[in-house]
């Protein structure tokens, strides 16, 4: 139903023409939610600014039986665009040269902050667009004791108005049919921006609205306003005392991320055994079906565990981002980026890249993206400069198999706190490299950070859960083609062995012999003062394709069987009797926790670096990103292995 389209996009169904609505509106409207509703697409919502960096085009949905397509632009608070998304927005609003310009806009518009959101309706409107306003969080200014009166706004504003509450689909087909009629009767002519390029000018237009809204907005007959109509809700004010508060509110946040982490190795553990048993089964049944071939083998321990063991993992990041989804729809991540703001602007940041920064922990790619929303270039490049230190998604699984090596089975709390400590030496190493970079890059504009903060709302479940599903696939799709093509690069060159290898070896020696063994003993110098052999760095090598490569890969080089015994478990057994050249053990707890210190700072993939030189334009920070943070990682994982020695921990 929907698909992103970047500033090179093709428009989906070009070859046939139907109408183009475009939502237009100031940053934390509804208006990525409205788009959820009019199109039934799994759009990820956020209540914070900055949440769409580019646009998506979606299809309405068949019950609104009703041909159009629907571009959801980035939000942005005037037609003069200072930052990147703002200029995205109103790039494709005026004639983007894929889609073309939108034959409507549908202006979105909170409810309870009319004096600011209708001031860019206003210039869209005088810049010739037909358009219609759809009004949103109207039981939010209900709480508050103020009805809308719509028809007055309507006559006002000189276009239709529809009041809608997009969480739940109210007004949405009102909305359609609004468009359909306003469409109808548009006549074409020319558009420009239509924007007060001086203060007096923006003085003007905030007086004619302020004066709309005292207009259109009344206290509702017999009610006394509970508050203020600009200020927080009694409810939301309560809150804000304990959870911004700078003591009790950072700990808040902090005990709620540690519960976040313990929970995603805990409450996972059920399910991944489940999947780890079903795939197990499934290698079984396939090698006892092609016993004693290459197909069977290929099948059973190259696809079908490589594909294994990124899907066992899939509960775990379900659970971080069914998590992260609570706290977006709730408004409480919002009070996140207030909470930071002030230990950020001590590393040369903001409040601001909070949103990139968190959206990091999913995938560096959309976290980079959404950097657009920063004005300040500086910043900008700062954050672009940290995110890959942000532990992705794909870390997960990396993480997950490590910590199961050294976490007592019958303490699963303990690989909870090693996973929330990974996650806050990640932030703690963005502000360590932020700090130095920050000396280099010179501060040409003030930093400004401003942040509307939304009312605190229950978490709608269905909307909570269908922003989960939808990532937990992009995570399956954007993992599938490295795997499989991975996984049959490395089934190839672990089983092939190379000429003259002897006739009557002992299967399990026969790896020894493989190409694979050959390109991985060049790297035999780099890996032994980790505690390595060539196994773990052929493992490494893969895992640059995507991190998540690397438990598949590693399952491969160690010949771990998907032939009925749960492949996790036997992964881990491997790990613990795997010997080095002297009879020693590879994996122990110095050579882990080097390993985990690695991938903690390692940089993620080569997706990252692509689009990390495109948003900076700069081929050589992102070559600086590749060779620093890989470069570091050796040197912080060789640290960790020998320091750990010298205090007698093998």
């Amino acid at each position: 139903m929907h698909s992103p389209v970047g500033e090179g996009g093709q428009a989906p169904g070009a070859a046939l023409r139907i109408p183009i609505f475009a939502l237009a509106g100031q940053p934390n409207c509804g208006k990525t939610t409205l788009f959820n509703a009019l199109t039934g697409s799994n759009y990820r919502t956020a209540n914070y600014p900055g949440a769409t960096v580019e646009y998506s085009v979606g299809t309405l949905a068949p019950h609104l039986q009703t041909a159009a397509r629907i571009v959801d632009l980035p939000g942005f608070g005037t037609l003069n665009a200072q930052s990147p998304d703002e200029q995205v927005a109103v790039r494709a609003l005026f004639d983007h040269p894929k889609l073309g310009a939108p034959d409507l806009v549908i202006l979105v518009a909170d409810a309870t902050q009319l004096s600011r959101h209708l001031y860019v309706a206003r210039q869209v409107l005088d810049s010739g667009f037909p358009a219609v306003l759809a009004v949103t969080m109207g039981d939010l200014l209900t709480d508050k004791g103020f009805t809308l009166d719509v028809a007055l706004l309507a006559k006002r504003m000189a276009c239709p108005v529809v009041l809608v509450d997009p969480r739940n689909g109210g007004g949405v087909p009102e909305l359609i049919a609004a468009c359909k009629t306003r469409l109808a009767s548009a006549v074409p002519g020319p558009r420009s921006i239509r924007a007060p390029q001086d203060a007096a000018g923006v003085r003007t237009i905030y007086a004619a609205i302020e004066a709309i809204e005292t207009d259109v907005l009344r206290p509702t007959p017999g009610i006394t306003p509970a508050t203020a109509l600009h200020a927080p809700h009694p409810l939301t004010a309560r809150l804000d005392a304990i959870l911004l508060h700078p003591v009790w509110g950072m700990a808040i946040f902090v005990l709620s991320m540690m519960a976040i982490f313990t929970a995603i190795f805990w409450v996972a553990q059920p399910a991944m055994d489940g999947i780890d048993a079903a795939f197990s089964w499934l290698g079984g049944q396939v090698t006892a079906a092609l016993p004693g071939s290459w197909v069977g083998d290929f099948v059973a321990n190259g696809l079908i565990s490589g594909i294994s063991s990124v899907v066992i993992f899939v509960p775990q990041i379900a659970i971080l981002f069914l998590a992260m989804g609570f706290l977006e729809d709730s408004g409480y991540l919002a009070r996140g980026a207030m909470l930071v703001d002030k230990p950020l602007a001590a590393i040369g940041l903001n409040g601001r890249s909070f949103v990139p920064m968190l959206s990091g922990f999913a995938c560096a790619i959309p976290a980079i993206l959404a950097a657009r929303t920063i004005p300040s270039r500086r910043e900008r490049l700062l954050t672009i400069l940290i995110l890959p230190l942000m532990s992705c998604s794909a870390r997960l699984p990396v993480y997950a198999l490590l910590l199961a090596f050294l976490t007592p089975k019958d303490k699963p709390w303990i690989g909870g706190l090693g996973l929330t400590i990974l996650y806050f030496s990640s932030l703690m190493a963005g502000a360590a490299v932020a700090t130095i970079a920050s000396k280099f890059i010179k501060r040409r504009e003030p930093s400004v950070f401003m942040l509307e903060l939304p009312a605190y709302r229950r978490p709608q479940m269905r909307i909570v859960l269908r922003s989960t599903i939808y990532r937990v696939k992009n995570y399956l799709r954007k993992a599938a083609v490295p795997i499989v093509t991975v996984a049959t690069i490395l089934w190839a060159l672990t089983t092939v062995t190379v000429p003259g290898t002897p006739a009557m070896i002992p299967e399990a020696d026969r790896i020894g012999y493989s190409y694979a063994a050959v390109i991985g003993h060049w790297l035999d110098p780099v890996m032994a003062p980790l505690g390595f052999d060539w196994r773990v760095g052929v493992t490494l090598i893969a895992s640059f394709a995507a991190r998540e490569v690397f438990v598949s890969s590693l399952a491969l080089v160690m010949k771990v069987s998907a032939d009925g015994d749960a492949l996790q478990g036997s992964l881990l057994t491997a790990m613990q009797s795997a010997t080095l050249a002297d009879g020693s053990p590879m994996f122990t707890v110095a050579s882990v926790a080097g390993l985990i210190v690695f991938f903690l700072i390692a940089l993620q993939c080569m997706s990252t670096v692509v689009v990390s030189k495109k948003e900076t334009g700069s081929t050589a920070m992102a070559a600086a990103q590749v060779v620093g943070y890989t470069g570091g990682a050796y040197l912080l994982a060789f640290l960790t292995v020998h320091g750990l020695r010298a205090l007698g921990i093998a």
